[in-house]
């Protein structure tokens, strides 16, 4: 009862200063806020758990995130072949269930039956039969994927996610058990997904469909990968049985993993099978599931918690100043309750009240900053994408928020509560404002240098990455963006066999080139910073191929059309471009980028040099004829990789099945640039139409404009410069406020001494000087602080840097100005306050 008297008291003095009130919640919102917001995403990326059923019994086989195929030895397995994890699920007992699901996602030409409108491209998965069970969940209508749906020859099924199943079919019941033409075959949805249930991978435009792993044959064709025992694509997690150790459970794989490398399924090379037994597996807790976005946003999130920290110090520096301000200005008062008998544990009692009741107050408004920050950054981070992360606030959230206020609430009442309990009622009888007049002083100073040095530190951290990010952009690519769009198909989708495929781009390509203000088409494997990545090992002629599994000879590269560089803008330096007599018939050809040149040629002229892939009788397969300007193809921020390109009219007949396989998959080239003549608005469906005329099973992926997929990579630094930048501002303005605050309390508290000094003949002038240099003083001990601090940090964030030192002085120099700027304007009205003091007026004060 004690309590919700001395909370009822203090919300009645809140009341009676609404201006203090008001200044103190928004300060505390904004700082509590960001610190919330930016903890949200970090559970939501980081933290949380798997919406499954008892998700601490999970456990994956693997402990990195690898996507999508891999082949060869691992050294430290993740991914598995269908064969690999048949075998573990057979031979590795004390697992209750053990699933797989692709590594990667899938697109698929998806077109309702009974529907007239052209296939849509959906992203998809392939899971084991018992992926759901596994995890312990049910349908939200129908039936999940079994056992029986999984093996080849079953009836084709699907399940179909929850929110494609409202954003896509508006909620329709009948797609329970409707049939779908699926990259040209029919397919049957017998389930509904749970809500909320995206599957383990938590990442960026989750999977519209599972399908069951045994059906993989049927829609990827000749491109079929289920039966390559060499190519490991597939997560395997599992549930451990009642009473078994994970431990005991990854050596017995560890020894089953070694067994089947060196079984004849393995297909190793002689000279791999000495590395067997240096293969390790580890298990890995699974209840989180694979964090892919993890791996992708985890430096820059806990970059932002820590800025979202100073900026939580700073507002807690500045509610400390305020409330240090309203005790020292209810001193007098706080003198006479104690002259009359208060007991000074109740004067103590009621100011760490009142600050915990503030702080509860600004954490309830933090709360609401924090959802509208949740969404801001989610708006900056995934603009045109969606992101299995609500705003909606979660319990950590809330718990989080309410930690932080009631921290922030006992931390700054303490110095109030500490001069509360200094009071001396002797004060109350001569007057406490003289007594007082620079009490306390410098415990408000401190706080203000601290908090102008935090907003130093923020306000450089903020400029580093803004030039960071300018220079990412502004750097020299390789290739040219304006009038350049990017669209992306997939023929197999469609059905296409690989001997359709070169009258199939012949087709597209006229097709396209005869839209009005259309300049040029290319078509390739993939394009400049889409995102994809193709890599092999290459092998030269004349040179001895590198060391098995030591990845030293291995290159990017890409199959494209002719006229691809001429497309994009890309020069070459030396020799010449693919041409349409590079054909079925004639010598292979290549060209390589200046990186590839420097690695492999050492210097030497590349034109005439001979290389091969695959296998290291092919190193005569392809002869260099060009040399092209390094370009990028993957992030901005890494250097060139060396790269090769290859022509997609030229074939290559080579021995082994896998190898022809391979080969087939290469020609399935998903990107088509096009040159306009000028910026073509509207040329997104004219590209649409013309692709549903030539086959209406096949679906545009997605149209952007080049300049769009570039920006596309600097999503992630945008919204950390962004922030930090808007968190430099909201400490910049929070350290004004506090310089402010204290200036014109040590003017108000030296009233007195200033009509003294001017009756004694101080101009206004000294007077405006002696209050600035005041001011100011605190500005260069807080530079003095934050220079230091500023480096520091510099160096520890450098990986988020591209081009930029730590401690650049540029931004040192600016970020100085623009805090003396601030503490300028901060201090100036105060001091002109007490330059217009009149003198009398100023001695009758007391």
């Amino acid at each position: 009862m004690q309590m919700l008297d001395d909370a009822r008291y203090a919300l009645r003095q809140f009341a009676h200063a609404p201006g203090f009130t008001a200044t103190a919640i928004l300060t505390l919102a904004l700082g509590i806020g960001a610190p919330t917001a930016i903890f949200s995403l970090v559970h939501a990326v980081l933290l949380k758990s798997l919406p499954v059923a008892k998700p601490e019994e999970l456990y994956r086989l693997g402990d990195k995130v690898e996507c999508c195929i891999n082949g060869g030895l691992q050294d430290d397995w993740t991914l598995f072949s269908y064969d690999q994890y048949t075998t573990f699920r057979d031979q590795v007992p004390g697992f209750r269930e053990l699933a797989a699901s692709q590594a990667g996602r899938s697109l698929f030409a998806v077109r309702r039956n009974g529907v007239n409108q052209n296939a849509s491209s959906y992203l998809g998965r392939y899971v084991s039969g018992n992926y759901f069970s596994m995890f312990g969940l049910n349908a939200y209508a129908g039936r999940a994927l079994n056992n029986n749906d999984d093996h080849k020859g079953a009836d084709p099924v699907a399940v179909i996610s929850y929110r494609a199943w409202k954003e896509k079919f508006g909620g329709d019941p009948s797609v329970i058990g409707g049939i779908f033409t699926v990259n040209g075959h029919p397919v049957t949805v017998v389930g509904i997904a749970p809500p909320g249930f995206f599957g383990e991978q938590l990442q960026s435009n989750p999977p519209a469909f599972w399908f069951p792993l045994g059906i993989e044959p049927l829609l990827n064709g000749t491109n079929t990968i289920l039966d390559r025992t060499a190519l490991c694509w597939l997560d395997v997690m599992g549930r451990l049985a009642p009473g078994a150790d994970p431990k005991a459970l990854e050596t017995r794989a560890q020894v089953v993993l070694r067994q089947w490398l060196m079984s004849p399924q393995a297909k190793l090379h002689r000279e791999e099978l000495s590395f067997v037994d240096k293969q390790t597996l580890r298990f890995s807790p699974g209840g989180a599931g694979v964090q892919v976005m993890r791996d992708e946003y985890e430096d820059g999130l806990k970059l932002l918690l820590w800025v979202s920290g100073l900026v939580l110090l700073i507002a807690c520096a500045n509610v400390a100043n305020l409330m240090l301000v309203r005790a020292a200005g209810r001193k007098q008062n706080t003198s006479i309750r104690a002259a009359l008998g208060a007991p000074r544990a109740w004067l103590l009692r009621q100011v760490l009240t009142e600050s915990v009741v503030l702080g509860m107050m600004g954490g309830v408004a933090g709360i609401a900053v924090a959802y509208a920050g949740v969404r801001l950054i989610l708006h900056l981070a995934f603009q045109q994408t969606y992101v299995p992360i609500s705003a909606t606030p979660s319990l950590p959230a809330l718990g989080f928020a309410f930690a932080v206020s009631l921290m922030t609430g006992i931390v700054f009442g303490m110095a109030p509560a500490w001069m509360t309990a200094k009071a001396d009622p002797a004060e109350a009888l001569r007057g406490a404002s003289r007594s007082t007049a620079h009490h306390g002083a410098w415990t408000q100073k401190s706080l203000v240098v601290v908090q102008a040095a935090l907003s130093l530190v923020l306000l450089c951290t903020a400029g580093l990455l803004a030039l960071s990010l300018r220079n990412l952009q502004r750097q020299d690519f390789g290739f040219q963006m304006p009038n350049r769009y990017i669209a992306h198909i997939d023929p197999q989708m469609a059905g296409y066999k690989p001997e359709q495929l070169d009258n199939f781009y012949r087709q597209l390509r006229e097709s396209l080139s005869t839209l009005p203000g259309v300049a040029q088409v290319s078509y390739s494997l993939y394009s400049p910073m889409e995102g994809d990545n193709w890599s092999e090992e290459v092998f030269i002629e004349g040179q001895p191929p590198a060391p098995p599994d030591s990845n030293q000879n291995t290159s990017s590269w890409v199959r494209v059309s002719d006229g691809y560089f001429e497309t994009l803008g890309t020069r070459i330096v030396e020799g010449r471009s693919f041409t349409p007599q590079d054909t079925r018939g004639t010598q292979g050809v290549a060209l390589v980028n200046r990186a590839f040149a420097k690695k492999f040629f050492k210097g030497e002229d590349a034109l005439g040099k001979h290389l091969g892939i695959l296998d290291a009788k092919y190193s005569g397969l392809f002869e260099v004829v060009g040399v092209t300007e390094d370009t990028h193809y993957r992030q901005p921020s890494r250097p060139v990789a060396p790269t090769f390109f290859l022509s997609a009219a030229q074939w290559v007949s080579f021995d082994e099945e896998h190898q022809k396989q391979f080969e087939n998959r290469s020609h399935y080239m998903g990107a088509i640039e096009i040159r306009t003549e000028a910026a073509l608005p509207g040329l997104e469906e004219q590209v649409r139409r013309v692709l549903g005329q030539i086959n209406p099973d096949l679906a545009l992926i997605d149209f952007s404009s080049f300049a769009a997929q570039v920006d596309g990579n600097f999503t992630q630094p945008a919204m950390i410069a962004k922030l930090t930048s808007m968190f430099g501002l909201v400490a910049l303005m929070l350290a004004s406020i506090g310089l402010y605050g204290v200036t014109a309390y040590a003017v108000e508290r030296r009233t007195s001494e200033i009509g003294i000094r001017m009756a004694l003949g101080a101009d206004p002038g000294n007077i405006l000087k002696l209050v600035m240099g005041g001011a100011f003083l605190q500005i260069v001990i807080a530079m003095a602080i934050g220079i230091p601090a500023t480096v520091a940090a510099g160096h520890a964030m450098a990986a988020q840097l591209f081009g930029v030192k730590p401690y650049d002085p540029r931004i040192l120099v600016m970020t100085a100005m623009v805090l003396s700027a601030a503490a300028l304007v901060a201090a100036m009205v105060p001091a002109r306050r007490a330059a217009a003091i009149e003198p009398m007026s100023a001695l009758r004060t007391d």
